[in-house]
């Protein structure tokens, strides 16, 4: 089994409705549950009067008109983005015509990618969104008594920001980090190399709850991270066993490793596999039988 991680999957949302979490934070959950999103994308509203929207979420007319009704009375002066899954970013051309806000982001869909790979990712990618202003690892977002702080944190998808609330002292942790399930990691866009290392960056840092982009809270984050670590760890030594007794495909491995998954779910773990397998072929753990890593190789110990 990997090991552990504490899931708190206690989110009793009403999409659509505005929750208040702290004096500069609100949620919106859209309207958009799935195996994957869980309850729906969560939009949060940062400030008071004058404020920023981070993740619009989809293009659905009524999750926007539920964050125009939560911002009522008040001017959206920032329209921020932690990452281009058609999940979050679809929904920013609406809200730009509503509001006249600029847009900020990491930057368009594929930016950061360190490797190319020679196939194609089947998850979705919001190819229109350009942000207005591009916010580089590090650089700040500042508003009416309101302060974000980007961390530049590529690995679920390579434009993936966080953002620290500095007057808060928590994160906007989009889908990097979340309390109800681990992140989808899908090459070629998606890198398990990335994603461990921007894990790494998390530990250590002040920030007392996370704010992810699906779910609850988490309330006790450096715990939580180190079971992240530690399970994306155990999967490496669990590929590593299935290839003990010879060479095989991703499919055969999804099938013994996530035995107790259902099966619905064996295509997102295959990606995560293959994801773990390319971080172990490129640090010479593994080696392809025949022909270049992918989704259809077959693998064996190096």
């Amino acid at each position: 089994m990997a090991a552990p991680i504490p899931f708190d999957k206690d989110f009793d949302v009403e999409p659509g409705r505005c929750y208040e979490l702290s004096p500069l934070l609100r949620r919106v959950t859209s309207p958009n549950p799935s195996l994957f999103t869980f309850k729906g994308t969560n939009t949060y509203i940062v400030g008071r009067g004058n404020v920023a929207v981070v993740d619009p979420g989809p293009d659905l007319p009524e999750q926007t008109a539920a964050i125009l009704r939560a911002v009522e009375g008040e001017t959206v002066t920032h329209i921020v983005v932690t990452h281009t899954h058609n999940d979050h970013s679809p929904g920013v051309p609406a809200l730009v015509a509503a509001t006249g806000a600029k847009t900020y982001g990491f930057g368009p869909h594929g930016t950061g990618v360190r490797r190319q790979w020679p196939f194609a990712s089947p998850e979705g990618g919001d190819m229109s969104f350009r942000p207005d202003v591009t916010v580089p690892d590090g650089g700040t977002i500042a508003g009416d008594g309101w302060t974000l702080e980007a961390l530049h944190t590529p690995g679920h998808i390579s434009n993936h920001l966080c953002f620290t609330l500095k007057e808060e002292n928590v994160l906007l942790s989009g889908d990097h980090v979340m309390a109800w399930s681990t992140s989808v990691v899908s090459p070629p866009d998606g890198d398990m190399a990335d994603y461990m290392a921007s894990l790494d960056r998390l530990l250590g840092r002040p920030e007392t709850t996370y704010w992810p982009g699906h779910g609850p809270a988490v309330r006790d984050p450096q715990p939580f991270v180190r079971a992240f670590i530690a399970h994306r760890n155990e999967r490496e030594v669990q590929i590593a066993a299935c290839l003990s007794d010879g060479p095989k495909t991703i499919p055969e491995m999804v099938r013994v490793m996530y035995a107790d998954v259902p099966e619905t779910l064996h295509r997102a773990a295959a990606r995560s596999v293959l994801a773990h397998i390319l971080r172990m072929v490129d640090d010479g753990r593994l080696a392809v039988v025949d022909g270049e890593p992918g989704p259809d190789a077959v693998y064996r110990n190096a």
